[in-house]
């Protein structure tokens, strides 16, 4: 019998190796000796910080596409001019470089937590630099993915972003974190590597390094000390999964090839052609914060132009589906959004943001009007966060001004997703953004990990809309994809299918398991196996209908 430890499966696989756990961050002690030479500390400090600031742009310039834009922005934090000079403070009231180091961060990562939604989130990245420029100041190891020789199971709290940009899939076999839910940074970079990984695993902190363990990220379970048949199984089934998915190519579709569109989720216009080289049949999300970010004025037309030209240029004769902006709770942006709101996620985001700020959105809808006109690919727009069929109107009018001839909504919102045929009465199509809905259906907030759980795709509530959404759809004759991270689950493509789902969005490597998956069975089938999963009182019983109809539809 072997040992499990269950976690929240984060992406699909199996895998098993010795354990390597991330190298710990240096903790002081809270009492320190002043130091004797402040005008040395200070120096140490500065050094230190530079340090970890060096090592950060040496990794930024060995990626690309969104990657890159999570260094740059965490570059761009460790370069506040106010963190040197809370460093400076603090040596100068007696602290020791390390200490004033830890002090100065610690200020400005709990104005970020207090912040709470993309802000709050960008609080891990000060705390990676804040651990590397301690460490650098008492000269010890970097924490993080410690060098070692062969490939192993990665596991530890969590992975900072300085690390998960850099994983390789060569080396690293599996992941497996103690914190996190499965649409945590951890999980959505694992998927786009094809790292077997299980997320919120509170049983990993008792693994230790070299010990072997057996990952499947599928079912969200880790083996420890596996013995050789339990291994010999797990990888057996990782190469007939792997051969399966070699055997399909092409658009997706049932068994009996009923057409179910698989689209990507695009970030950026970095990556736009290696998406564009992919085996989908476009783009169902492209997220254009990226142009908007990190910046203290709005882009220009022509910018965005130009940046949505760089994706629609790869994807000619394609649909293209942008979403507008979509700032606020989850992704801070100075000239559209105010900090002072007591709860951002129930704020002025999404669309809510371009009602406020109508010059921004119009000028966003121009450019791609603009973008549109300049290259063939079949555009259509989308607004998140709607919240009423009012909203979607004003949303479609405001678009077709602009000349842009498909427009949709995102429904994240539990109200959108209740009223789904009034606002498809009102709009071309819809997409169920699975990640905030689950997170405002379950009132659960999608960063704090150990609510995972309540996050999980599976969960029957979650599910209940989104069948909501698509029976209006069908009734309406529009289509209705999915791009939340659900999307990405091969186990719940069937089931998407079987409810009327028209399109899944997905990262680049998910697509292959998410198109064999539907080849598994008969658009009959999936509507037999959606009705039994509907009918699953929760998570666990809704995986094993499918695991059984699975085994029922071989035999």
């Amino acid at each position: 019998m072997v040992d499990e430890l269950r976690g929240n499966p984060a992406s699909p696989g199996a895998a098993a190796g010795p354990v390597v756990r991330l190298t710990p961050p240096p903790v002081l002690p809270e009492h320190w000796d002043a130091p004797a030479a402040p005008e040395a500390e200070l120096a140490a400090a500065t050094e230190a910080l530079d340090a970890a600031v060096a090592d950060l742009e040496k990794r930024a310039a060995s990626v690309s596409g969104e990657s890159k834009s999570i260094m740059d922005t965490q570059i761009m934090m460790a370069q506040d001019p106010s963190l040197r000079t809370g460093i400076a403070d603090g040596v100068a009231g007696g602290r020791p470089a390390a200490w004033a180091i830890r002090d100065a961060f610690g200020k400005h990562v709990a104005a970020l937590e207090a912040i709470g939604g993309y802000l709050g989130e960008r609080a891990a990245d000060l705390i990676d630099i804040r651990d590397r420029a301690i460490a650098a100041a008492l000269g010890l190891a970097q924490p993080g993915i410690p060098a070692v020789d062969g490939a192993f199971v990665l596991v530890g709290q969590d992975i900072a972003p300085a690390d998960t940009v850099l994983l390789d899939p060569a080396k690293v076999l599996g992941i497996v974190t103690e914190k996190g839910g499965p649409t945590s940074h951890t999980a959505i970079v694992a998927r786009a590597l094809g790292i077997p990984a299980v997320v919120g695993c509170a049983g990993a902190a008792g693994l230790a390094d070299g010990q072997r363990i057996a990952v499947d990220g599928t079912r969200g379970t880790v083996a420890v000390d596996p013995d050789d048949d339990y291994v010999h199984r797990i990888e057996a089934e990782a190469a007939s999964l792997k051969e399966k998915l070699a055997a399909h190519s092409g658009p997706g579709a049932t068994a009996d090839g009923h057409p179910v569109k698989l689209l990507l989720n695009v970030g950026s216009a970095g990556g736009a052609a290696s998406d564009a080289a992919a085996d989908a049949e476009g783009v169902g999300l492209f997220r254009t914060e990226f142009l908007f970010l990190d910046r203290t004025e709005a882009p220009t037309v022509e910018e965005q132009r130009a940046a949505y030209g760089e994706v629609l240029r790869g994807f000619s004769g394609r649909q293209v589906v942008i979403r507008t902006l979509d700032a606020g709770a989850d992704k801070y942006i100075p000239f559209a959004n105010t900090e002072d709101e007591p709860n951002p996620a129930l704020g002025v985001r999404g669309y809510r943001v371009g009602v406020r700020n109508p010059g921004l959105l119009a000028a966003q809808l121009k450019a791609i009007s603009l973008a549109a006109a300049d290259h063939d690919a079949d555009v259509r727009v989308m607004a998140p966060m709607i919240a009423t069929p009012a909203e979607a109107a004003a949303f479609r009018e405001l678009a077709r001004e602009h000349g842009i001839g498909k427009v949709g909504v995102m429904i994240e919102v539990p109200a959108a997703a209740i009223r789904a045929r009034d606002i498809l009465a009102e709009v071309d199509f819809v997409s169920i953004g699975t990640n905030d809905l689950s997170q405002y259906t379950y009132a659960a907030d999608r960063m704090l990990g150990e609510l995972g759980e309540l996050l999980d795709p599976w969960q029957p509530a979650l599910l209940a809309l989104v069948a909501n959404v698509a029976a209006a759809a069908q009734e309406a004759g529009k289509p209705a994809g999915i791009c939340g991270e659900a999307a990405s689950d091969p186990g719940l493509a069937p089931v998407f299918a079987g409810l009327g789902i028209t399109s899944l969005s997905m990262s680049v490597s998910a697509v292959p398991a998410v198109r064999a998956a539907l080849k598994d069975y008969t658009v009959e089938q999936c509507r037999i196996l959606a009705g039994e999963v509907l009918g699953a009182p929760d998570v666990p019983s809704a995986r094993k209908v499918v695991e059984e109809f699975s085994a029922r539809s071989v035999d």
